[in-house]
């Protein structure tokens, strides 16, 4: 499934977050591997600070494993499916890992990218 987030960065966090981004050390351990990178090279902040992505997860709950990595760096606001459940077609069965190389959020992807700037901690 792949979800929209929405977070803010904590107080104090932004060079250390910055510092993960440029090492490619971000989401270390991680079963998610190299999508927290992915994620942050396709991220956008808002005038208001906001910082959005969509996140791809296989998780049952929303962001079950990578919650810990993020919420190191970030406030997350809001998690939100980023398309409709029923037709994403690893949650519904009809092909496992689907997400990987699916291109259902492409619409969201066009529409965040021409919103805000990109972001850069």
């Amino acid at each position: 499934m792949r979800y929209l987030v929405t977070a803010r960065v904590k107080a104090h966090k932004a060079a250390a977050l910055a510092e993960a981004i440029d090492r490619e050390t971000l989401g270390h351990g991680s079963i998610a591997g190299d999508e927290y990178l992915r994620d942050m090279a396709s991220a956008r902040q808002d005038d208001d600070g906001r910082v959005r992505w969509v996140e791809v997860c296989f998780c049952s709950t929303p962001l079950a494993e990578e919650r810990p990595y993020w919420e190191a760096y970030f406030v997350l606001e809001n998690v939100q499916d980023a398309h409709a459940r029923s037709r994403c077609r690893d949650l519904n069965g009809t092909e496992a890992w689907a997400c990987v190389d699916c291109n259902c959020t492409a619409r969201l992807d066009a529409h965040l990218a021409s919103k805000g700037h990109p972001f850069k901690p």
